[in-house]
């Protein structure tokens, strides 16, 4: 009879349980209609489009189609995998995204705690105007200011090489190992700024009251940085950590692609690139599905980076995104 009773009361709940969300969906229906359009949005652009992953497992053929193509299985993979440029851009490609988070991740928490020291509000924000700036440099200008700025014959470096040394200076856009330093310095210079703003405020939520105390009691500003400022944006600090991680094998095509030349090919050459050119910009004969293949081994580490990072976090700290 205990167990009868217990049933009918599961039940029940369930029963009201849908009636409650039946109830708050027509009490609140104009709310759920305006939820059908971004849904729409993910179900189309996001999820739609993956159904063509498929195209990694099979040989592309433009008169079978996507369902009708071949089944080749890991064809795709083994070929990437024992592909001479697969031992040139992974490399590449972890370089630059690790270069890029160690030397720019810092920068804009170091950036925010010391201006948040600034008690001038009109200084405070002329320097946030100036920093934020850059961010809104599209890539091509960006590029063209480097190619302007870095000219051996016409430009700054060449200008001012000429003048100290008394002749044109090397070429450093065409210096293999001065690509990477170029590449991840112009991104910390564009984006350090922009990346400050969510520890900005982050630290606008720090009592002030806490500061007042440290104060009083003899702490320095120094040592109220460390102490109060610094622990209040660590979380922010680790779940933004958390996110680059997950990013490490994605570096953008399109500055890499514009800054690229046959002399600094061999460093700059990465996985977004070489999917571009083996893909869209092939000059023969497309081959999609080898790109799709690449391109989903690339989302797979990535993936794999996050769950692990965020794994290690959670465990050495509270702060993790789930």
């Amino acid at each position: 009879m205990k167990q009868v009773a217990a049933s009918a009361s599961g039940a029940r709940s369930v029963v009201k349980s849908k009636t409650t969300l039946g109830h708050r969906i027509l009490r609140n229906w104009q709310i759920y209609i305006f939820l059908l359009l971004p849904l729409a949005y993910l179900l189309i652009f996001a999820y739609y489009p993956m159904t063509g992953l498929q195209l990694a497992f099979k040989k592309f053929d433009m008169k079978l189609g996507i369902w009708g193509s071949p089944w080749v299985g890991f064809d795709q993979f083994t070929k990437f995998f024992s592909s001479p440029y697969f031992k040139t851009i992974i490399p590449n490609t972890l370089k630059i995204s690790i270069y890029s988070l160690i030397a720019g991740f810092p920068l804009p928490i170091i950036f925010a705690l010391l201006l948040n020291t600034v008690r001038s509000t009109r200084f405070r924000k002329t320097v946030q105007t100036i920093t934020y700036l850059p961010h809104f440099i599209s890539v091509v200008v960006l590029v063209g200011m480097l190619n302007q700025l870095l000219n051996p014959v016409v430009g700054v470096y060449g200008s001012i090489g000429m003048k100290l040394l008394g002749t044109y200076p090397v070429d450093i856009l065409g210096k293999a190992d001065a690509f990477i330093h170029i590449y991840v310095w112009s991104g910390i210079w564009q984006n350090f700024g922009w990346g400050s703003i969510i520890y900005m405020a982050a630290l606008t939520s720090v009592s002030s009251e806490l500061h007042e105390a440290a104060e009083i009691d003899g702490a320095s500003r120094f040592q109220r940085l460390l102490y109060i400022d610094f622990p209040s944006i660590l979380p922010t600090a680790t779940i933004m950590l958390i996110m680059n991680s997950g990013q490490i094998m994605s570096v953008g095509y399109e500055k890499v692609y514009l800054m690229q030349n046959t002399l600094n090919l061999s460093q700059s050459e990465v996985i977004s690139t070489y999917v571009y050119k083996i893909g869209i910009g092939s000059s023969s004969i497309p081959d999609y599905s080898y790109g799709t293949a690449i391109g989903l081994f690339n989302s797979v580490i990535n993936l794999v980076l996050l769950v692990l990072v965020n794994q290690v976090s959670r465990r050495l700290s509270e702060t993790s995104l789930w």
